[in-house]
C-alpha cells in the first residue's frame, strides 16, 4: 500500500515538540538460517517515560515499515518483528497530542494515520511478530494486535485497552481485531468491562489464557525464547492455536445475545450519559461481519465524534488531575521535614480501624498496634486482620514468608501504655468530637513529644477534636474513604497551629500507603464529604416533598455519578449520613438541607429496596411507615431536582474556594474523582457545570477560562 494515498500533513502541526519513538531495525539470522528484521521501538528515554506514539513516530514507522516491505519484495528477509526498549512497548497514543487536535477531520485522519501504519503490519508480505516484552497499552496492544502473532514476556508490567475510561474507543483496530481473535464475550471484558473497572488492567497470563498472544516466555530470554518460537512457526514445527476465535456458530447466536446483555449492564451500572462505552458497545457488535477495513472505518468515525466532545475534552483535564496534580499535592511542606515512622498505633479495632491497620501493615511492612476497650473486640479485630492475610496469602497476592512477616508485626491489647513508641498514632472511634478528645488525651499522656496524631474523622472540626490537647499542633486531619485498601484518596486536614512536621509526615504516610493525598483546610465535611451532603441533602429534600425514590435516582442520572444518592446513602450508611447531614445543616443551616426523620430511618434494619443490580426502587414497608407524616404532597419534576443539585454544587464549590478549603478548583475535582468515583467525563464536577451553565446561573461567571469544552461545542 502505498503511503501517499492520503494526505496526512495536517497532523504535522500536532506532532511539534513530540516525543518521538524511533523504530530502530537490525536483522537477526534466525536456527534456521531465515532473516527476520526486528523493529525495537524507542525514545531513547529511560522506562519513566514510556514510548508513546504521536504523528511523528507513526511517519517514522510507517516508512521503515515501507522499506521492509520492499526488502521482502526483493527476497532479503522472511519476516518482521516489532518490539520496545526495556519494559515498555508503547503506551498508547501520546495523550497530550490528542488534545491538540482542532477539528474532527484531523481527528479522523489521527484515527487513520494509525490504521494506515499498524495496519500494514499484517500486509508486508510476510509474517510479522510482536514480542510484547513489556507495558503494551492502547495503541501499544493494538501494534500486536495488527500483528500476525504475538507474544508476550511473562514479568511485563500489564497490557490493556484502556480507552473506554479516558472518554474513547480502540481507535486503530482494537475494536474490530480482538472480537475477532478471542471472541465478543471476552472482547467485552476486554475493551469495555475492565476499563470501567477502575481502569483495571491484563497481566501477561491472563493476556494468555484468553488467547490475545500466542505463547508467553520468561523476562530471563523473553527476546531469545521468541525469536527461537517464531522461527518454529516459520519452518512448521509450532502450530499455533487459535482455539479462542469465534466459530460461525458464535456469530450466529453467542454474539448478538452478549451484546444484548452487555448493553443491559451498562445501563444498570452507568446509566446512558457516558458515550464512549456505548460507542465501543456498536463497534464490538458490528465487528460480526464486514471486513477490516470496513471496520477500521468505522473506528475512525467514531473516535473523531468522540475526542471532539464533552465528554473527551473533561477527560483529559481528569486525566491530569490523576496523572499529575495527584503526584504533586498542592501546599504539601517539604518531605525532609517529615517524622520516621517505625511504629503505628491505631486507636480502635472495629472493621474500620482493622482496615486501616491492614493496610499500614502491608503497605508500609511497621509494627502496628491496635487496642479496644476490653479483649473480645481487640480478638476480634486482630482475627480480621489476620484472615484477611490469609486470604491475600491464598490468592498469590502475598507470599508466605511476607504474610508470616505481617502476621508478626501486629499486635492487640487493652494496654495502652504500648503506645509509647508509636510515632505515628491514628484513631478510628465513633463519630462525636467528646469521644474523640478524651482518646487523644489519654494518648497524648503515654506517646513520644514528637509522635504525631491523626484523626479520621470524615466530618468533625479537627481543631475541636485537638482542643483539650497539651500540643494541637500534632493532631491533623487524616481522612480515608471506603472501601480503605481500593479508594485512592486521603484528605489531610490543616488546623490554623498544625506544624509543617506533622503535615509533611501526614503526606510520606499517605503516599507510603500508596495513596493520593490533598491538603484541605479545617471546614466543615473538608471537601468530598461537604458535596456528598449536598447531593444527599437535595435527594432528601425532594422525597420528603414528595416525589417517590425511584424519581429523585432518575433525576439524578444525567451528573453521570457512580450511583443514584439513595443508593449512595446505603452504602456509606444511614447514620453516619444522617450524622453528616447534621454537621452540614449546623455548619450552614440556610444551604444544607437534615431532617430528624432521617435518624428513625437510620435505625432499620433495611431502609431502601433495590433491584438484582443494586438500584433502588423504593422504600421498605417499614421505611414507609417511618416516613408517613413526614413526607409532602408536592412532588417535584426531573430538571427542577438535577437544576437544585446543579447549582447547589455551583454555589458550594464557589464559596468553598472563596473560603479557601483548598487553593483551586482542580483540587476539589481530585478530590471527587479520587474519593467519590465522580466520573472522567464530567472531570470532577467544575468542568460539568459550567457546561450546563450551573456556574453563570449561580455566580455570573465559569469555574475555568475558557470552559472545558470538546472542539464541537
Amino acid at each position: 500500500m502505498a503511503h501517499d494515498d492520503i494526505d496526512f500533513s495536517p497532523l504535522a502541526a500536532i506532532a511539534e515538540g513530540e516525543v518521538v519513538t524511533h523504530s530502530r531495525v537490525r536483522d537477526v539470522r534466525l536456527p534456521s538460517g531465515r532473516v527476520l528484521a526486528l523493529v525495537t521501538l524507542d525514545n531513547g528515554r529511560d522506562h519513566t517515560r514510556p514510548n508513546t506514539l504521536g504523528p511523528a513516530t507513526l511517519f517514522e514507522l510507517r516508512d521503515r515499515l515501507d522499506e521492509l516491505r520492499a526488502r521482502v519484495a526483493a527476497g532479503e528477509i522472511h519476516a518482521v518483528g516489532i518490539t520496545g526498549k526495556r519494559y515498555i512497548l508503547a503506551a498508547g497514543a501520546d495523550l497530550s497530542d490528542i488534545t491538540k487536535v482542532r477539528s474532527r477531520d484531523d481527528a479522523r485522519l489521527l484515527g487513520r494515520l494509525g490504521h494506515r501504519v499498524l495496519g500494514a503490519l499484517s500486509e508486508l508480505g510476510v509474517p510479522s511478530f510482536a514480542f510484547v516484552n513489556g507495558l503494551a497499552l492502547g495503541g501499544g496492544l493494538e501494534i500486536a494486535l495488527n500483528s500476525t502473532y504475538r507474544t508476550v514476556d511473562a514479568s511485563a508490567a500489564a497490557l490493556a485497552l484502556p480507552e473506554v475510561f479516558l472518554g474513547i474507543i480502540p481507535g486503530w483496530g482494537g475494536a474490530y481485531l480482538l472480537p475477532n481473535l478471542i471472541g465478543i464475550e471476552k472482547a467485552l471484558e476486554v475493551v469495555i468491562s475492565n476499563p470501567l473497572k477502575q481502569n483495571r488492567m491484563l497481566k501477561p497470563q491472563q493476556a494468555f489464557d484468553l488467547g490475545i498472544v500466542d505463547a508467553i516466555f520468561p523476562a530471563s530470554a523473553f527476546l531469545e525464547d521468541s525469536l527461537r518460537w517464531a522461527d518454529g512457526v516459520l519452518t512448521g514445527t509450532v502450530k499455533v492455536d487459535r482455539k479462542h476465535a469465534p466459530g460461525k456458530l458464535e456469530r450466529l447466536t453467542k454474539w448478538p445475545i452478549a451484546i444484548r446483555m452487555a448493553r443491559s449492564m451498562l445501563e444498570s451500572k452507568i446509566g446512558t450519559v457516558p458515550r464512549s462505552p456505548y460507542v465501543a458497545l456498536d463497534l464490538l457488535d458490528r465487528a460480526r461481519t464486514g471486513t477490516k477495513s470496513e471496520g477500521f472505518a468505522r473506528e475512525d468515525e467514531a473516535l473523531a465524534d468522540l475526542v471532539v466532545g464533552d465528554q473527551f475534552a473533561a477527560s483529559m483535564y481528569a486525566f491530569d488531575l490523576v496523572q499529575k496534580r495527584a503526584k504533586r499535592p498542592v501546599g504539601a511542606p517539604d518531605k525532609a521535614l517529615a517524622r520516621p515512622v517505625t511504629k503505628v498505633g491505631v486507636i480502635g479495632a472495629g472493621l474500620m480501624a482493622s482496615q486501616f491497620a491492614l493496610l499500614f501493615l502491608r503497605k508500609l511492612q511497621v509494627p502496628v498496634l491496635i487496642t479496644d476497650l476490653d479483649q473480645a473486640r481487640v480478638d476480634k479485630g486482630l482475627a480480621y486482620i489476620r484472615d484477611e492475610i490469609a486470604t491475600l496469602e491464598a490468592k498469590g497476592r502475598l507470599d508466605g514468608d511476607t504474610a508470616n512477616k505481617l502476621r508478626a508485626l501486629v499486635t492487640g491489647t487493652t494496654d495502652k501504655s504500648l503506645y509509647a513508641d508509636c510515632d505515628f498514632v491514628i484513631e478510628a472511634v465513633f463519630e462525636e468530637v467528646g469521644v474523640k478528645q478524651a482518646v487523644f488525651a489519654e494518648i497524648e499522656q503515654l506517646v513520644a513529644p514528637d509522635a504525631i496524631l491523626a484523626t479520621n474523622t470524615s466530618s468533625l472540626s479537627v481543631e475541636e477534636i485537638g482542643a483539650k490537647l497539651a500540643h494541637p499542633e500534632r493532631l491533623v486531619g487524616f481522612h480515608f474513604f471506603n472501601p480503605v485498601a481500593v479508594m485512592p484518596l486521603v484528605e489531610i486536614v490543616k488546623t490554623p497551629v498544625a506544624t509543617d512536621a506533622a503535615l509533611s509526615t501526614a503526606f510520606v504516610v499517605a503516599r507510603g500507603l500508596g495513596k493520593n493525598a490533598v491538603l484541605t483546610a479545617d471546614a466543615p465535611g473538608f471537601v468530598v464529604n461537604r458535596l456528598l451532603a449536598k447531593v444527599m441533602g437535595e435527594a432528601a429534600r425532594a422525597v420528603y416533598e414528595g416525589t417517590p425514590v425511584a424519581d429523585v435516582e432518575r433525576a439524578f442520572a444525567p451528573l453521570g455519578l457512580p450511583m443514584g444518592p439513595f443508593q449512595l446513602i446505603d452504602l456509606v450508611g444511614w447514620k453516619v449520613a444522617a450524622h453528616v447531614q447534621d454537621t452540614m445543616a449546623g455548619a450552614f443551616p440556610d444551604r444544607f438541607y437534615a431532617n430528624a426523620n432521617l435518624h428513625e430511618l437510620a435505625e432499620l434494619p433495611a431502609v431502601v429496596e433495590k433491584d438484582k443490580t443494586g438500584r433502588v426502587t423504593g422504600f421498605t414497608k417499614a421505611a414507609e411507615k417511618v416516613l408517613k407524616g413526614a413526607v409532602g404532597d408536592a412532588p417535584v419534576a426531573d430538571d427542577e431536582i438535577l437544576r437544585r443539585v446543579q447549582d447547589g454544587l455551583a454555589q458550594e464549590i464557589r464559596l468553598m474556594l472563596d473560603e479557601g478549603v483548598v487553593p483551586e478548583v482542580e483540587d476539589i475535582d481530585l478530590c471527587l474523582i479520587l474519593g467519590a468515583g465522580w466520573p472522567f467525563i464530567d472531570g470532577g464536577a467544575s468542568p460539568y457545570l459550567d457546561r450546563e451553565g450551573a456556574s453563570e446561573r449561580v455566580f455570573g461567571d465559569t469555574f475555568h477560562h475558557p470552559p472545558i469544552r470538546g472542539i464541537g461545542a
